[in-house]
């Protein structure tokens, strides 16, 4: 039930969240935090898309028979 709730933010919930993550954090930091984010996401794409492309030994013994 907690999971459905949080999906549906109203527009004055998400103020609330942004306005406390500013007295919080500041201006300065949130930036600084959301790159981080953002580096963090993309090192695990490339990584999951990494294990996706790599072949597996199961893939090079059935080549070779």
């Amino acid at each position: 039930m907690i999971q459905s709730t949080l999906l549906f933010l109203s527009a004055p919930d998400i103020t609330i969240i942004v306005i406390v993550a500013l007295v919080l954090f500041g201006g300065k930091k949130i930036p600084e935090f959301a790159r981080g984010l953002g580096k963090g996401i993309r090192e695990f794409k490339d990584a999951s898309e990494g294990t996706a492309n790599t072949p597996s030994a199961s893939d090079h013994t059935e080549k070779r028979a």
